[in-house]
């Protein structure tokens, strides 16, 4: 097993590990001042694609945890950078989704219509309603390309779950007889596009979060060592039968602080 201290670089998620609700969770704000004293590079990795990096950020500085924008990488980012890849500035997408992913889309060169689109982008949208889950369906069974920002099942919230984005996806796959490529956590996508920016390398970098089905599973998928905080969504007892087994365990980031200054 890798030590605590041989990591260069980490990919950190946020709902569940940094904070919850609306305040940082204790050890949080300690740990990412610890690695900037250490100079250790680090970027937030999201699978919300709603909010923007400008958001994420400022919501990060109220909670007592220096940010910036472009410490933080969304699901709309890689979606957005996945498609620049595929096809030209001009082509037509159909988006279901929110602000955080339009503005990204828009940036891209890609013209959000209904009209014909080459792809249908889906993320998350709580104005989501069966007109736009039709013309969605309708310009898949055409010959659109299914994307997905994430497939993440449940939205945590202040008063309990709510359905999450896989809700979406899976309805319009449903209705279009297609499965969609996944952009976001637990695929490899996003991670690659993430350690492109950090600028280290899969051995060498831990990917840290609450949830052993995206976080923890994206580490299995993309070739890193992971640990799972038990501050959020998944607990020991689960890891211990996961199929994608963590690295490492914390019971929070203080825990982790101690590891690495032992």
């Amino acid at each position: 097993m890798t030590t605590a201290t041989a990591y260069k670089g980490y990919l950190l998620d946020l709902d569940g590990t940094i904070y919850r609700g609306g305040e940082a969770i204790p050890g949080a704000a300690a740990f990412i001042s610890y690695l900037k004293e250490q100079r250790i590079p680090y970027l937030y990795l999201t699978n919300n694609s709603s909010a923007s990096p400008e958001h994420v950020a400022d919501r990060l500085c109220a909670m007592g945890i220096d940010a910036k924008p472009a410490d933080v990488y969304t699901s709309s980012m890689a979606t957005a950078t996945y498609l620049k890849v595929r096809a030209s500035a001009g082509t037509k997408v159909y988006m279901i989704g929110e602000q955080g992913l339009r503005d990204q889309l828009t940036a891209s060169g890609f013209e959000i219509t209904e009209d014909s689109p080459a792809y249908v982008v889906v993320g998350i949208d709580r104005e989501f309603s069966y007109e736009k889950l039709a013309t969605a369906a309708r310009a898949v069974r055409a010959g659109a390309v299914l994307l997905a920002t994430n497939t993440d099942a449940a939205l945590p919230t202040e008063i309990g779950l709510y359905p999450g984005n896989g809700s979406l996806v899976a309805a319009v796959s449903v209705a279009a007889a297609t499965k969609p490529i996944v952009i976001g956590k637990p695929q490899s996508i996003i991670v690659n596009y993430a350690l492109d920016i950090l600028g280290t390398r899969a051995k060498e970098t831990l990917i840290v979060g609450d949830n052993l089905y995206t976080d923890i599973e994206a580490g299995a998928n993309s070739g890193l060592d992971s640990m799972l905080v038990l501050t959020g969504y998944s607990n020991r007892e689960e890891a211990a039968v996961h199929p994608a087994r963590p690295t490492h365990i914390a019971e929070d980031l203080t825990d982790w602080i101690k590891k690495l200054t032992l």
